[in-house]
């Protein structure tokens, strides 16, 4: 989903509820779906969060970012575009695409063979390639070095630790705590034959690592959205 679409259906939801949490078949109702149970609809509320526009109070129940409020009445235009260009770099893929172009984004199939090298299939690749030169064009172009507003609250940083099939590294287990330092992770770990290893950056000069067969195809996407949310829920269940 572009930002500028996503924007406008956190818009539906926080006319509704404003700020406070409501069960996530509720907040489906409110974008328009019968309820959470289906693929479209799952889709939805994974790119409202990606981007930051939605978070997860408690297990069960989603609520509108208080920086999606702090967007709606931004005082000027200056501040209202901090917060988009901080909503378009919050999914992990775009800020990195962001950062590897920051002097202008290449063509077209430059960037469709880029997201095929990164594990997308052909299909997947194009659909996703639409949607992010769209949000780049919402915002206008998005520098790191512009004032950013921090847009992680301390629940999104703890869903953000989950790491994700990470390789061994050279010395230690990867774990939530513990980790080894920075300088024993490998630049691009060793991949099997018709895998992609994707990194994923986490608090603390950590990283984790996502193995992707090639193809990956739609449905495999749903499965690894479904296992994503199965740990993030264990990782909240097993909190201190």
């Amino acid at each position: 989903m572009a930002l500028d679409e996503a924007i406008d259906r956190v818009q539906r939801a926080y006319d509704k509820e404003r700020l406070h949490a409501a069960p996530t078949d509720v907040v489906a109702q409110n974008l328009g779906y019968k309820g959470a149970n289906n693929g479209s609809a799952m889709s939805a509320l994974a790119s409202l969060r990606y981007y930051g526009l939605l978070e997860r109070p408690k297990e069960g129940f989603l609520a509108v970012t208080k920086n999606f409020e702090h967007f709606k009445f931004a005082p000027d235009e200056r501040q209202r575009r901090s917060l988009l260009v901080s909503f378009l770099r919050k999914p992990q893929l775009y800020a990195e695409l962001l950062d590897k172009y920051e002097s202008g984004l290449p063509s077209d199939a430059n960037l469709r063979y880029e997201l095929i090298q990164r594990g997308f299939n052909p299909a997947a690749a194009e659909g996703a390639l639409g949607a992010f030169r769209r949000s780049v064009e919402y915002v206008g172009g998005a520098r790191e070095d512009e004032p950013v507003i921090d847009e992680d609250p301390p629940s999104e940083e703890r869903e953000s630790s989950i790491e994700l099939a990470p390789p061994a590294p050279p010395t230690g287990k990867i774990g939530a705590a513990g980790a080894p330092p920075k300088e024993a992770y490998p630049t691009w770990p060793a991949m099997d034959e018709g895998m992609d290893q994707i990194p994923i950056r986490l608090p603390g000069g950590r990283r984790a690592w996502l193995t992707i067969p090639t193809p990956f195809f739609t449905s495999d996407k749903a499965r690894l959205k479904a296992q994503i949310d199965l740990l993030l829920t264990e990782d909240e269940e097993h909190a201190p």
